[in-house]
């Protein structure tokens, strides 16, 4: 495979993933990131570790999906990450669940 080639298949597998992360969005509550992935997930526990002076982090998702284009099986049960760089956890706007602001539920 050529140098070319190999770039194309990757553009293409980036744009596959892209497709699919838009389409399940939806179905989960937050977004992680560390240094080396990125995850959607419905549970998170983030828990600050300290070993002889070295701090690092210790992340568990529960109900996740890994973005990562090499890796067949995205949908994951359970997922434990351990990083020394920070990590971010965004909770996902869900404006589908949110009460029409003239509904019977209002004011």
């Amino acid at each position: 495979m050529s140098a070319e080639d190999l770039e194309k298949y990757e553009t293409e597998m980036e744009l596959q993933l892209y497709r699919e992360y838009r389409d399940i969005v939806g179905q989960f509550a937050y977004v992680v990131e560390t240094e080396r992935r990125f995850y959607l997930a419905n549970g998170v526990d983030v828990q600050v570790r300290d070993a002889d002076g070295e701090v690092y982090f210790e992340v568990r998702m529960s109900d996740a999906w890994v973005w990562d284009m090499y890796r067949p099986a995205r949908f994951v049960k359970n997922v434990r990450v351990i990083t020394f760089k920070d990590v971010n956890v965004e909770e996902l706007d869900k404006p589908d669940l949110r009460l029409p602001e003239d509904g019977p539920f209002s004011g």
